[in-house]
């Protein structure tokens, strides 16, 4: 068994940037911890946590020039609890050699507390009579999830210092099936769901025996 710890960047992807790749303009700081225990050579289960923000904001985008008027904001802390399966593709979950690369995913719950901002808005652009300041009223009825099912998915890689001690780095996609992770829908694009994703590095702390594997017998005279 092993323990972990990660810290990292943590980028939100949706309504609010133009990148497609998510808001690298608002980048967040987070951390995580996981414990992980093999089943076989292959496959390891993770249970892990995840202590981040998140944030987005339309003014760090000057195109298109509709963003700059708009102008919504969103923020929200993100702490996320999942059980991930881990695959190490070399099979070498008992062994301290080499680079190890991996890939997991799972399933977890995302709980966040979203405070967004549309009062910066330009009237003159976005009046009474504009679709989003209709939409604008959708979104306030509609309030914001507090709590979210999340699908983490990812690839990493692990390298052991020594028989205890193995650094590693990964990225994780999260799909969380909302378009309210930004409390913005419908006053924006109802068509695309947000999502998020990190990338972080950290160290790994091995517990136990080391595994010498099947001994060969000791024959007498």
């Amino acid at each position: 068994m092993s323990i972990g710890l990660n810290a990292g960047a943590y980028i939100y992807q949706g309504d609010l940037t133009p990148n497609n790749l998510g808001s690298f303009r608002t980048i967040q700081p987070g951390f995580s911890i996981f414990a992980k225990k093999p089943i076989n050579h292959f496959l390891a289960a993770r249970m892990h946590i995840s202590i981040a923000r998140l944030k987005g904001d339309d003014s760090r985008y000057s195109k298109p020039d509709f963003r700059q008027q708009r102008n919504f904001y969103f923020t929200t802390p993100v702490k996320e609890f999942s059980a991930q399966l881990v695959w190490n593709i070399f099979g070498r979950n008992y062994e301290e050699r080499g680079i190890m690369p991996y890939v997991f995913s799972g399933a977890g719950v995302s709980l966040i507390s979203v405070k967004k901002d549309h009062n910066r808005m330009n009237p003159a652009v976005f009046g009474e009579s504009s679709e989003v300041y209709a939409g604008l009223a959708v979104d306030n009825a509609k309030g914001t999830p507090r709590a979210l099912i999340s699908v983490p998915v990812g690839i990493g890689a692990e390298y052991p210092l020594s028989d205890r001690f193995s650094v590693n780095i990964e990225t994780a996609y999260r799909f969380i099936f909302t378009d309210y992770l930004d409390g913005f829908s419908q006053s924006a694009n109802p068509k695309l769901q947000d999502h998020y994703h990190s990338t972080s590095a950290g160290i790994i702390y091995k517990f136990g025996k080391k595994d010498t594997g099947i001994g060969c017998p000791v024959i007498l005279p």
